[in-house]
């Protein structure tokens, strides 16, 4: 786990997460998928297809169907030292979310993280990697509606490289970041790294 910044970003309930995230898996079977090079590279034309924001909602679950998620959330806060909080490693099918920042569907940055494997296998984000871009991702909001995301980039970044301002960084639009363990494993250490889904909203129901 690495210390968040308190830097602010954009509105008042927008807050820049200073550093990566590390959400150290517990067990370690075999290795989780990583994300092609291929799939770093957004399409520009993504820029044109953004859904209008929605107001803000607590999401109380998240789906991503090409990869068999299919998960509720919970509300996460800092550490006292300071660092982003995980959910429960005990509940393998369970994610979280920055209820600090910004909610899933309104304009600006959305942080979503999540277990790779905890003390009995695969967790919920143990697949993350393996996520394409073009994928869908979806979040169920407490006022019943859907915020559906577009995933434009999967990236994989080392614990020393992790770019700060381009994961949690104010954005424009609604955007999403899901993070997990990544970027190989050691019994000294643990996962090495982070990988991280970008996604922008491109429809609501």
């Amino acid at each position: 786990m690495r210390r968040i910044g308190d830097t602010a970003i954009a509105a008042v309930t927008v807050v820049a997460l200073g550093s990566g995230v590390w959400l150290l898996g517990t067990a370690h079977l075999s290795a989780p998928p990583q994300p092609a090079a291929a799939e770093g590279v957004p399409d520009p034309g993504e820029e044109r297809l953004t859904a209008p924001a929605l107001p803000p909602s607590p999401p109380t679950r998240i789906r991503i169907p090409s990869i068999r998620v299919d998960a509720p959330m919970t509300g996460l806060g800092l550490t006292p030292a300071g660092s982003l909080d995980v959910p429960p490693a005990r509940n393998k099918n369970l994610a979280g979310w920055y209820e600090a920042g910004t909610a899933p569907g309104e304009t600006g940055t959305a942080i979503v993280a999540g277990h790779v494997d905890n003390s009995e296998g695969p967790a919920v984000f143990y697949d993350l990697g393996a996520l394409k871009r073009g994928a869908t991702v979806e979040l169920d909001r407490r006022d019943g509606s859907v915020a559906v995301f577009t995933v434009d980039a999967v990236e994989v970044y080392q614990a020393q490289d992790f770019p700060d301002e381009k994961v949690y960084g104010a954005a424009r639009r609604p955007e999403l970041r899901v993070i997990t363990c990544g970027g190989g494993y050691s019994k000294a250490t643990g996962y090495r790294g982070n990988v991280v889904v970008f996604a922008h909203l491109t429809g609501s129901r």
